[in-house]
């Protein structure tokens, strides 16, 4: 077909992954979920070279996809603009093009199967689900905004996620999506109506399920302690001059003490709260130690990020190398003191952000992390639950850390301690003003839907929420871009483990298998 050649085709590739961006969370058009069928048709389409072909457009749309999910990441260049600022567009240009390699890799592998009629929207999904599992998962892994969380979290659709998680709904999702595609090929509706219709019947199931989960959802077991999330409002660029340590502090402590009609008994400060090492802050002699401890009250627990310092042993009579953690640090209010009761040391570092890649080499081309320490972060032992005196054993991910499906079941399963919540501790003024904070709280909400807990989240600028174990922003627990206050509220109740809880990626890996044998069906010749 004429509208399928040349760069008519190469557009409407790029228009397919600009419109399937355009349906995650905040922009909410759910419509663009069509460009997956309309990148199928694409990709499907014959031409002289059609692996080529193939293997472009997937990139196209790629590009297009990622441009929407991704433009954030300028942001951070532009806090330390002067200095850092030239490199924003190339980032942009470079996450974009190199994620879209992943869509672009799908779409070769699905041309090449050559697969037939029905058969194709079960070999696409499973194609391009594929590969967005190894986009999660190579190098770092960087799953922001998989198709499967399109939808907006604690709807019905999003519900699914508890059962096969966020990688099978993405595999559930593109099969529905790429249905309509059927239309696009030649012949009559004899070979059509079917596909539609079971798309219309799958999508229907999924709404289905979900309303009836949420029907009848858990209610609130009482007796849930009270937690207070402190937003500062502190912008990035303003944190780190070393002039607005004070105001920083003050303007934390001021919100920390805020008089409740139930005092809190656990009170959370998002990552990287105060601009300076916390050893520092804590030790004795210093003008703030004094202020932190007057500001928990007795018998209350503070969960603070922070940036921790840690001396290494000698070596050869050399004093041991200074390495830096983004951490949680659990203090208690205990007689005239704080109490040190549980620390986390952030595992899953980001790259060029926290730490840089060929670290020796980067730095002589020019390049650093984004930290504002003297080196780059140390990475922490493998993410597993903490239980810090007085409050209920709790998996902590900072910031990036809530992208990834399982962590939190694989923590569990190491320690043997499944935890009652999860506390997402982010500082969210990286990704700016824009849609970023708010993909990022839609994507951290699945964690809780998929493994049946409660989540908290703590940002310094927007947007932190208490979240229940269905993926729901509990009522007037929620505090927006540039919001500054508190949130106070009970802790949410934790479900039963969720079947994701228990097998992890098992439904989506059968997902996938079921799309390699429809490629292989496909294949087989009538007589």
């Amino acid at each position: 077909m004429a509208w399928t050649r040349g760069w008519a085709g190469r557009g409407l590739a790029l228009l397919a992954g600009l419109a399937a961006g355009l349906a995650h969370p905040p922009f909410g058009f759910v419509p663009g979920l069509l460009g997956y069928a309309l990148l199928l048709a694409l990709v499907d389409a014959e031409g002289p070279r059609p692996l080529r072909s193939a293997l472009f457009r997937g990139w196209l749309a790629g590009v297009g996809y990622f441009s929407v999910g991704m433009w954030w990441i300028t942001e951070p260049f532009m806090v330390d603009a002067r200095e850092q600022g030239w490199m924003a567009p190339f980032a942009l240009i470079l996450m974009a093009g190199g994620l879209a390699l992943f869509w672009a890799g799908a779409a070769l592998v699905h041309r090449a199967l050559k697969p037939r009629g029905m058969a194709r929207i079960l070999v696409f999904a499973g194609c391009l689900a594929g590969f967005e599992w190894l986009r999660g998962h190579v190098l770092t892994g960087l799953p922001w905004d998989l198709p499967g969380e399109t939808w907006a979290a604690g709807s019905p659709p999003s519900q699914a996620a508890a059962i096969v998680g966020a990688y099978g709904l993405t595999w559930i999702t593109l099969v529905i999506a790429a249905a309509p595609a059927v239309l696009a090929r030649a012949g009559g509706w004899r070979g059509k109506v079917p596909a539609l219709g079971l798309a219309v019947l799958a999508l229907a199931g999924l709404y289905g399920f979900g309303a009836w989960r949420l029907e009848h959802a858990t209610r609130p077991r009482p007796g849930a302690p009270m937690i207070r999330v402190v937003q500062a409002n502190i912008d990035q660029k303003n944190k780190w001059k070393p002039e607005n340590l004070g105001a920083v502090f003050d303007t934390y402590v001021s919100l920390t003490t805020r008089p409740a009609a139930v005092q809190p008994a656990i009170v959370i400060w998002p990552e990287g709260a105060l601009p300076a090492v916390i050893d520092e802050l804590i030790a004795p002699g210093s003008p703030y130690a004094g202020r932190l401890r007057d500001a928990v009250a007795p018998g209350q627990t503070l969960l603070m990020g922070a940036n921790r310092a840690e001396v290494g042993p000698p070596e050869q009579g050399v004093a041991g190398q200074v390495r830096y953690f983004n951490s949680l640090v659990a203090f208690r209010r205990e007689g005239e003191g704080l109490r040190v009761t549980g620390v986390y040391d952030k595992h899953h570092l980001v790259p060029f952000g926290e730490y840089m890649p060929a670290g020796e080499l980067a730095t002589k081309v020019g390049f650093r992390s984004l930290v504002h320490m003297p080196d780059d972060f140390s990475a922490g032992p493998v993410s597993q639950p903490i239980a810090p005196w007085g409050v209920p054993a709790v998996q902590v991910l900072i910031c990036y850390e809530a992208l990834f499906p399982g962590v939190t079941r694989q923590g569990a399963a190491k320690s043997g301690l499944r935890p009652a919540w999860i506390l997402n501790i982010s500082n969210d003024s990286w990704f700016g003003g824009g849609s970023g904070p708010l993909q990022h709280l839609n994507i951290a909400s699945y964690r809780a839907i998929e493994e049946g807990l409660p989540i908290v989240r703590a940002t310094p600028t927007g947007a932190s929420a208490v979240i229940d174990a269905y993926g729901r922003v509990l009522p007037g627990a929620r505090l927006g871009l540039g919001g500054l206050g508190v949130i106070d509220a009970p802790l949410p109740s934790a479900l039963e483990m969720t079947p994701f809880s228990q097998s992890g990626d098992i439904g989506f890996a059968v997902m996938v298998l079921m799309s390699g044998l429809a490629a292989l069906a496909g294949r087989v010749r009538r007589p």
